[in-house]
């Protein structure tokens, strides 16, 4: 199987390449250049269950061994992992099985949205170990308190639900905006990210047709709150950045396939086998994160760029 031309790492198959022999890197940040926090999102990986493919052709999980072996790489390891939906394919028992299975080389702590192909209920009972997970109530929405993040200030994550079951498209319902609110205005000066599944807003591309409803009453809200340093999205299976709210709004990749980058509507949303992968957001000397870009799996040519 040739997945990856020689040459140029370029995305050419169906199937993750094998990877072998890649372990957590032990390098640490070099002296002076400490790094405050480093926060990984995958999306949408469409998890199916053992030995399936997704629509007969994509190797999902073998895509998603490939993203979390990528994260075991980075130098030094992510604080935390975020998964922003679309965990699993069809929303089964077995699926999440699988999932937690391909997520367990993580050691760092992992927080995981529903989107639109998810079970809630299901979702709980996989990962019961997941206690930032309410239990009760209909909406999976979460704050994530850390002690570590800018200056004196510690980074504080936010995980708001945008799911509708049986709908494709999400929404922020006045429930879900309220419960937001509030607790943006538990810490109003701490740096904060939310983390969501559906778009709030248009990306140009024919998955808008399924975006978050209420979005306008969602991007009022944020613009309150100055201290909202990164929105981070999936759903719509590429890399995209938008001032939305007065942050910076980005759309995580697929870590298996992508959305067609096809500027006009079309009867039809089309993917295909273009690079997978995943951002990470980094913060360092205070000021608010970078937020790169990672392709998954390993690339020829790692060679010091100024000698």
């Amino acid at each position: 199987m040739k997945d990856r031309a020689a040459s140029g790492g370029e995305w050419t198959g169906t199937k993750a390449p094998e990877t072998v022999g890649i372990q957590p890197s032990p390098v640490q940040p070099a002296a002076g250049r400490e790094m405050a926090m480093l926060v990984v999102q995958l999306s949408d990986p469409h998890v199916v269950q053992q030995d399936a493919l997704l629509k007969g052709r994509v190797d999902t999980n073998a895509m998603l061994a490939m993203a979390v072996r990528r994260v075991l790489r980075l130098q030094p390891l992510p604080d935390r992992v975020w998964i922003t939906g679309d965990l699993v394919a069809t929303g089964r028992a077995e699926e999440y099985d699988a999932l937690l299975a391909l997520l367990s080389p993580l050691s760092m702590p992992v927080h995981l949205l529903p989107g639109n192909h998810d079970d809630r209920d299901l979702l709980r009972a996989t990962f019961p170990g997941h206690d930032y997970l309410p239990r009760e109530g209909e909406f999976l929405n979460y704050v994530i308190e850390t002690d570590r993040g800018v200056g004196e200030e510690p980074l504080r994550m936010i995980g708001l639900d945008t799911v509708v079951p049986g709908e494709i498209g999400g929404e922020v319902c006045d429930q879900r905006l309220a419960w937001l609110e509030a607790r943006l205005d538990e810490a109003p000066g701490r740096p904060t990210v939310i983390f969501m599944h559906h778009p709030p807003f248009e990306v140009g591309l024919p998955i808008d047709r399924y975006l978050c409803r209420n979005g306008a009453a969602l991007e009022k809200l944020v613009s309150r709150h100055p201290n909202i340093q990164r929105i981070g999205i999936g759903h719509a299976h590429r890399s995209i950045q938008r001032i939305w709210g007065g942050t910076l709004a980005c759309v995580c990749p697929s870590t298996a396939h992508q959305f067609l980058a096809e500027f006009e509507e079309t009867e039809t949303i089309r993917y295909g086998m273009e690079p997978p992968g995943f951002l990470a957001h980094h913060w360092r000397n205070q000021h608010p994160p970078a937020t790169h870009f990672i392709p998954s799996g390993e690339f020829p040519g790692e060679t010091p760029a100024d000698g």
